[in-house]
């Protein structure tokens, strides 16, 4: 993976009228393909992911994310608008079936890099369990 671009990554989980936020900044590869944007990383031990690759595929127009983790712990988040997905999700300790319903998909995305924020709700067995919000940016490393 040609490493050729800067990937900073702002998430914010709130629950519980608590919010919580991290920032990843990282180097890693951007291309578009078939009017898909694919957008992908190596996780670091700091991430708790060490040998892991992930991936955010922005698709129809920015109206469908995939987070695919690839490795030793791999999972699958789908956020879509208007939809409800089940998503495995490996946390290295243990598997979980996730819920996951999309409330908002901005993309900005063009073949130099830009921005896609998201935010979705996410469930276990339809109990509430978190909203997260996903704000990534892309910009050539030059």
């Amino acid at each position: 993976m040609q490493e050729n671009y800067i990937i900073t990554i702002n998430g914010t989980m709130e629950q519980d009228g608590e919010s919580d936020s991290v920032k990843l900044m990282t180097r890693g590869s951007f291309i578009r393909k078939n009017n898909n944007f694919f957008i992908s990383y190596n996780e670091t031990e700091a991430t708790g992911y060490k040998g892991c690759v992930t991936t955010v595929k922005v698709e129809n127009g920015g109206g469908k994310v995939s987070m695919l983790r690839f490795g030793p712990a791999p999972s699958q988040l789908i956020i879509e608008k208007g939809k409800r997905h089940v998503c495995h999700y490996e946390t290295g300790t243990g598997a979980l079936d996730l819920g996951i319903a999309a409330d908002e998909i901005d993309m900005k995305l063009h073949d130099e890099g830009g921005r896609v924020k998201f935010s979705y709700l996410l469930d276990v067995d339809t109990q509430s369990v978190s909203r997260n919000i996903v704000d990534i940016t892309v910009k050539p490393a030059n």
